[in-house]
Formats: structure tokens, C-alpha cells, sequence
């Protein structure tokens, strides 16, 4: 659900898809090819939030800060499922693993990924292209090339994603018993594995 919020109606790009059962409230900018999944909350009442293009935030995270903040997550920036963004801002085609948490004022720079249910605390700078886990959440190396391709070739997915949900997404009564035709949906993402091995 999209909700105006004091004069603040959310601006979104019509090749960005934001799910019926996510809230997307006030003053927040979503970009081109933006996915925004069911059960998140994109939070605009107290400060500006600007997702530019390719941004995804997945399932059940929520984007919010405290009065008076504004926020931008980059291009391409990544945000998995259950993540918490509170009043930091996201560097481009960063990664933010499900479960984490990422405090105010923390910056998180171009190109890191921070792994799931890492806690980064208030005020963090964390330098371009670091791996960061933890509580506290540490640098522990840099991302290779390697990572952040295949980082890149994950999000890409979930920027197709919306033109997917515009085509063929719909609610419908569930089937009751299952058809002997059911195909299995196409293999088409390379895990981490299978990516550094080049299969």
C-alpha cells in the first residue's frame, strides 16, 4: 500500500513494483526497476528516503530513521529479507544481508557486503568494498571481484523482477490438488559455489 503522509505522497517509478502487503508511506522517492517485497516498510513520515535505480528491498525489512534524517540507498544497493536500515545510508550496488541491522548515521560504502545478521552500530563508515559481519559488525576483508559479480548477477535478478510482477503476478485461489504437469521453475542462478567454480 502506497499512504500520503502531511503532504508527502510517495513517489514511484512506474517500471518499479512496490507489493500490495508492503507499506510505502510519505516522503519517499523510489527509482527505475526498484523492488520493494511483501511485509516491508518503507518509512517517509519523519525524513526524506530515496531508493535509487535497481534498488531492491526484500520481505519484512524496514527503512526508517529518527526525525529530521534523510536517507538515500544508492544504485543497485541490495537490502535482504528481514534487514533493518534505520536512518543510514547505503552505498552503490552494496549488499545488506537478511537479519541485519544498520544503525543511524552509519554510511555503508560503494560495493560492501555485509553479512546476514550482522549488527552495524550508529555512526559506523565502513570503507568501499569491505566484508563486514559480526555484532558489532568488523571489516574482515575486502570484496574480490569475484564476490561482487556475483553480488551484481543476484541483484540483476531482482531487477527483472519487477517487470516479472507487472506481467504475471496475481492473487488467485489456490489449486487443490497438484497438476501432473507442474514444471520446475528453471535453474538459473549460479550459487556462490558454483559461481567461484565457474559452472
Amino acid at each position: 500500500m502506497i499512504y500520503k503522509f502531511k503532504g508527502y505522497t510517495p513517489v514511484v517509478h512506474e517500471s518499479s513494483f512496490v507489493h500490495p502487503q508492503a507499506a510505502v508511506t510519505g516522503n519517499v522517492i523510489i527509482g527505475k526497476n526498484c523492488y520493494i517485497g511483501p511485509g516491508a516498510a518503507i518509512r517517509g513520515d519523519w525524513g526524506q528516503i530515496i531508493l535509487e535505480d535497481g534498488v531492491n528491498v526484500q520481505e519484512n525489512c524496514t527503512v526508517h530513521m529518527f526525525p529530521g534524517k534523510s536517507i538515500i540507498l544508492k544504485e543497485n544497493a541490495h537490502v535482504g529479507h528481514g534487514a533493518i536500515i534505520h536512518g543510514a545510508n547505503l552505498g552503490k550496488n552494496c549488499l545488506i544481508g537478511m537479519n541485519s541491522v544498520i544503525m543511524d548515521d552509519a554510511e555503508i560504502g560503494d560495493e560492501c557486503i555485509v553479512g546476514a545478521m550482522a549488527f552495524v552500530k550508529a555512526e559506523t563508515k565502513i570503507p568501499n568494498r569491505s566484508l563486514v559481519v559480526g555484532n558489532p559488525g568488523k571489516v574482515i576483508k575486502q570484496v574480490s571481484d569475484e564476490m561482487i559479480s556475483w553480488k551484481t548477477a543476484g541483484t540483476r535478478l531482482y531487477q527483472q523482477l519487477p517487470a516479472d510482477c507487472h506481467e504475471s503476478l496475481e492473487a488467485v485461489e489456490p489449486l487443490r490438488e497438484i497438476p501432473k504437469d507442474l514444471p520446475i521453475q528453471e535453474d538459473f542462478y549460479k550459487t556462490l559455489q558454483a559461481f567461484k567454480n565457474n559452472k
